[in-house]
């Protein structure tokens, strides 16, 4: 366990305990068992790093945890072995911090760090596990099916029901989040087919 990602579990906690809207979505675990990760290095956290300063008002702390433990991160591809392209997988990036991949196991809850750079689009997707945005720098948009799209800064939440499709959209910033999942963690996201988007 590097020191780095044990930083990022304090600063993560802290958040998260301190936050309404996380705190609301679930406990922090009381579980948690720490595991063996070996660390993988994907293009995306070049783009992170070379960010510079991303807007976090009073998560700079947690932004600058998550920036120092990336070196350490398993760097996941989501969507390995799907149509989506290249340049997104090279662009968008997540890593498990508790839970598969992750520093840390935990029966009660999952924990990943999501980035996304400017301009770009995270297409409609869906996941049994409910889910929880909780974006520490940059900015964002975040739409949900059947619902108005939300503009997002730091501190700003966004709550994904179960298999409910949702996307994501950045423009002027890049944006830098805390996800969390409360159930269903062994099953991963899915692309939405646009069938499902034209149902009402």
């Amino acid at each position: 366990m590097s020191a780095a990602f044990d930083s990022l579990l304090r600063e993560v906690q802290a958040v998260h305990e301190a936050h309404p809207d996380t705190r609301a979505f679930c406990d922090f675990p009381t579980d948690l068992t720490p595991q063996s990760m070996e660390p993988i290095h994907r293009p995306c956290a070049d783009f992170m790093a070379g960010e510079g300063e991303m807007e976090a008002g009073a998560y700079a702390t947690l932004r600058d945890a998550i920036l120092a433990a990336s070196p350490d991160a398993l760097w996941r591809e989501t969507y390995a072995g799907t149509d989506i392209g290249t340049e997104f997988m090279d662009r968008f990036g997540c890593y498990c911090i508790i839970g598969p991949g992750g520093a840390w196991t935990s029966a009660q809850m999952s924990a990943f760090i999501v980035y996304m750079p400017r301009d770009f689009w995270y297409p409609w997707h869906h996941h049994p596990a409910e889910e929880m945005y909780m974006v520490v720098a940059g900015e964002g948009e975040f739409l949900r099916h059947g619902e108005p799209t939300k503009s997002l800064a730091s501190g700003g939440t966004a709550f994904h029901a179960s298999s409910q499709p949702h996307a994501m959209q950045t423009r002027d910033h890049p944006v830098l989040a805390y996800v969390i999942w409360r159930n269903h963690f062994g099953i991963k996201p899915v692309l939405t087919p646009p069938e499902m988007l034209s149902l009402s």
